[in-house]
């Protein structure tokens, strides 16, 4: 029988030399290494090896993807937070001491003799793995940790699989990338640097938990300037297995502590803390240390502010400004460590949120959407985004009706729906357009229910056919001005005044002012689904943000800005980038806009007047317009001179009657936008302007006399009346109609219009009936 090989001391120090070498010199045949002393000492491993190359690695310690934080206006409170890994990276010197020492302690006791490459522990490694036959075991230093994670981040950010495998596979040639790399690592940063690096980019707990930042901040809800002794040591043992020593994991509590202990006994040993220091620490169950805390990330965590938090999100990923591919912009919001600081105001969202729900709750039976939003005039500052939904971007959505990802209250392109029909809303715009052409706004116009729409056309548009149009109840005013046609909100004045000044002017008052349509590929408000005889009564699709900036516009003295939901945004390193500019200018006359809002508000002061239940208290100047198209959509839109608001219900995604509906718990047999779209505005309005605290400013409103002076009309407020006719406002019968000039009213502000049968060229009279109000 042979005999049995032993392993001798000689054979022993034989296979210890090569794997040593194998280890640090990457397999490379160097004569010198086989001397028995060389590897002996840490000092010859730096001596030696850092002139052995590794081609391909970058390293740079100081920068690792982190995790991009999101904020409201004040800059302060927090929106939501993205990251592909959560990850806040801090200095050194923001770490606590006892921190790092658990780290040490745990993880690499001789990390300040050595090199790069612990000897000793790699001697251990080889006993166990080639002596003792046991697991394959490597003998890792932090550096060399702090290299593999590196590694496997790099791999994991490329998208390669190979690179990924190579990363974590258990092998010496994995181990002697490492021990290479780790050696020259130590040669370029400071032990301080790499262990700086090390605890921001190890792993310490599942969920894509990474630095003590983080860490710190799930188990114990603190900083990881703040960690103590004993959460040190909870935090330093779970890199070991994040699986099971996660102690927020369910079933991991025990064994969490019990590695805890370990780590404790270890800083007692290497003279980190004290006797005392040690049994206080273990003394507490770890129970009753954690404070966990959620961390879920993205939009879908954000709360009220998830729609806006969307909003934002969209116009990152879309924006060449942050990267030449979405999939790059994408990368840039997870990775970046961005600041992003929106302009959304806590004060206004929460107003806005608010009001939605409380105008109809989210599991009211009849269904209908509220979609709220508010802009600050002048600046295309998006503050706030109300819908009387919980935003919700998973599969449960499909399911539950009070739930969407859908943004009802911006435009399709930006996650929203197609919009709503914003009904005797767009009437302003109608009155801008007819000044425009240097018309008063006191000229009293002869009106029709019938018009022939080829006096509409304009520019090389032609129009063929008649288009019926009545208003509330029936009928025509026979004479009015546009003032009155506006503060009465009467259809029939519309086409008289489009029949005088040609659609396209009122089209191009419109872009001007900042309108567009909502539904994508057909924003153009020239697109034939839209430009046609019924446009000027409101038969539009738009988004309640439009809506709000067409109103901004009059508000901020006629000057028009692009709407705008990011203020600053910068990275870890102070880069910042250029963010959308809302392109402010000046759209429309400045007296024009004064005009107009002098004409609107005069329906709220005006009895009778369309918007009378809008008026926001202590004697504040209110300018708001209702509207409500047809029996499926009701509207209202208005200013203050510090904030716009457009409110619109209805069903976002395939419009319904509201006849005969109980909404929020009352019934009528027809709705109108004063019933439930005006208290909104009003609601949302109010809340807002007294939890911000602002100012009354009454100073708008001023009417150039130029634009008041009619024929056969008085100017001044006295103008709404007509010879001192006052139109009183009724709903689906004809109260309180009066005689202007012998004629019968029978249109009453709050009142359906039809368009029975009109026709156009592009046979898009689609709209057979829209409010007066």
């Amino acid at each position: 029988m042979p005999k049995k090989n032993s392993l001798t001391l000689r054979r022993v120090l034989s296979l210890l030399l090569t794997y040593v070498m194998l280890c640090v010199g990457g397999g490379v045949i160097v004569a010198a290494l086989f001397a028995p002393g060389v590897f002996l000492t840490n000092e010859t491993a730096k001596a030696v090896v850092p002139s052995l190359k590794v081609e391909g690695v970058d390293f740079d310690v100081t920068s690792l993807p982190q995790k991009s934080v999101m904020y409201a206006s004040d800059g302060t409170t927090k929106i939501a937070e993205f990251y592909a890994d959560n990850r806040t990276v801090v200095p050194l010197k923001k770490i606590s001491k006892p921190m790092r020492q658990a780290v040490v302690a745990r993880e690499d006791r001789r990390f300040f003799q050595h090199h790069g490459v612990d000897v000793q522990g790699v001697m251990r490694a080889f006993v166990q793995t080639f002596v003792k036959k046991g697991s394959m075991q490597g003998g890792s230093s932090l550096t060399q940790q702090y290299v593999k994670n590196v590694l496997s981040m790099q791999a994991r950010e490329s998208g390669d699989s190979i690179a990924q495998y190579h990363a974590s596979e258990q092998t010496i040639a994995r181990k002697v990338r490492e021990m290479l790399i780790a050696v020259q690592m130590e040669k370029k940063y400071t032990k301080y640097e790499i262990l700086q690096g090390y605890l921001n980019i190890a792993q310490f707990g599942n969920h894509n938990l990474y630095g003590v930042e983080s860490a710190a901040k799930r188990y114990f809800n603190t900083t990881a300037a703040k960690l103590n002794i004993g959460q040190a040591a909870t935090i330093a043992a779970i890199t070991k297995n994040p699986a099971r020593y996660d102690p927020s994991e369910e079933g991991n509590l025990k064994e969490a502590q019990n590695q805890r202990d370990i780590v404790l006994d270890l800083m007692l040993q290497e003279g980190y803390i004290s006797q005392k220091q040690h049994d206080e620490a273990q003394s507490v169950p770890l129970k009753d240390m954690l404070d966990i805390q959620d961390v879920s990330s993205g939009c879908q965590v954000a709360g009220d502010a998830a729609f806006f938090c969307d909003y934002v999100t969209r116009q990152i990923l879309k924006n060449k400004e942050f990267g030449d591919t979405e999939a790059e912009r994408s990368k840039l919001l997870s990775e970046g460590g961005l600041t992003i600081v929106t302009t959304m105001d806590v004060h206004a969202n929460a107003a806005a949120m608010n009001a939605a729900r409380e105008t109809i709750p989210p599991d009211d039976p009849s269904g209908f959407e509220v979609a709220i939003a508010a802009v600050r005039p002048g600046t295309g500052e998006i503050l706030a985004f109300g819908l009387n939904r919980t935003y919700d971007a998973t599969d449960l959505a499909k399911t539950d009706s009070t739930r969407t990802a859908v943004n009802y209250a911006v435009d399709e392109a930006d996650g929203g729906g197609w919009g709503f029909q914003v009904g005797s809303t767009w009437k302003p715009i109608n009155l801008v357009a007819w000044m425009q052409k240097g018309k008063p706004i006191n000229q009293v116009l002869r009106t029709s229910t019938v018009y022939n729409v080829a006096n509409f056309s304009c520019n090389g548009y032609g129009f063929a056919g008649s288009w019926s149009v009545q208003n509330s109840g029936g009928g025509t005013v026979a004479n009015e001005s546009p003032l009155q046609g506006l503060v009465m909100s009467h259809n029939t004045t519309q086409g008289a005044m489009a029949q005088q000044i040609g659609l396209c002017s009122i089209a191009d008052a419109a872009k001007s002012m900042g309108y567009h349509n909502s539904i994508q590929g057909k924003e153009d408000v020239y697109d034939s689904n839209s430009f046609q005889a019924p446009m000027t009564i409101g038969a539009v699709q738009a988004s309640p943000l439009t809506m709000a900036n067409v109103y901004a516009t009059i508000a901020a003295n006629g000057t028009e800005c692009t709407p705008i939901a990011i203020t600053k945004m910068t990275d870890q390193r102070g880069k910042s980038y250029k963010v959308p500019s809302a392109n402010c200018h000046q759209a429309i006359d400045p007296q024009i806009a004064q005009t107009t809002a002098y004409a609107i508000n005069q329906g709220v002061t005006t009895p009778g007047g369309n918007a009378t239940d809008a008026q926001l208290a202590n004697d504040r100047k209110t300018f708001a317009k209702t509207g409500t198209n047809e029996d499926t959509y009701m509207l209202t839109a208005g200013f203050v001179p510090q904030v716009s608001a457009f409110v619109a219900v209805g069903n976002a995604e395939s419009p319904q009657s509201f006849n005969y509906k109980t909404i929020n718990g009352v019934t009528r047999p027809t709705w109108y936008g004063m019933y439930i779209a005006e208290p909104a505005w009003k609601k949302f309005m109010q809340t807002y302007l007294d939890a911000a605290k602002i100012p009354i400013d009454n100073n708008d409103g001023n009417a150039d006399p130029k634009y008041l002076t009619g024929t056969g009309s008085k100017t001044g407020s006295s103008s709404v009346s007509s010879g001192g006719v006052i139109y009183n406002r009724s709903t689906t019968t004809n109260n309180g109609t009066t005689t202007n000039n012998g004629t019968t009213n029978n249109g009453a502000a709050d009142g359906t219009t039809t368009n029975n049968g009109g026709t156009t060229d592009n046979n898009a009279a689609n709209n057979n009936a829209n409010t007066g109000n």
